[in-house]
């Protein structure tokens, strides 16, 4: 089911995404292969506010990756790295206030993850 989700986000991106980018210190953290004279990674991407988060949803084209982020009002910003066909990869919260990134416990990346998937299904149907 949700390897099903991610290619249709994936293609939902493609379509309807606009260019952005990962930045060369977020690619570095997840752990997204750059050249060193890279300083960003074009993107597809897509972004919806609510009043209670930001999220954006990134397909790195010649990787296949996509990064979801959520930032809530708590000042953590959330992040999950997942590849069209291998699902969840990493996943990390930053408190930028802190300057701290760390790694999520895995029960909760992956229900969390399942959740991003389940949002941006919901978008990409409309």
């Amino acid at each position: 089911m949700e390897a099903v989700g991610l290619r249709s986000i994936a293609g939902w991106l493609r379509l309807h995404g606009v260019e952005g980018y990962v930045g060369a210190d977020v690619a570095d953290v997840m752990g997204i292969p750059r050249a060193e004279s890279v300083s960003r990674l074009g993107a597809r991407q897509r972004g919806f506010r609510s009043d209670k988060a930001l999220r954006i949803a990134q397909l790195l084209e010649e990787s296949q990756l996509i990064l979801f982020m959520v930032q809530r009002t708590d000042d953590q910003v959330y992040f999950y790295l997942s590849s069209v066909r291998g699902g969840l990869q990493k996943a990390f919260v930053s408190i930028p206030g802190r300057n701290l990134v760390a790694p999520l416990d895995v029960a909760e990346a992956e229900s969390s993850f399942r959740l991003e998937v389940l949002y941006w299904q919901d978008k990409a149907a409309i």
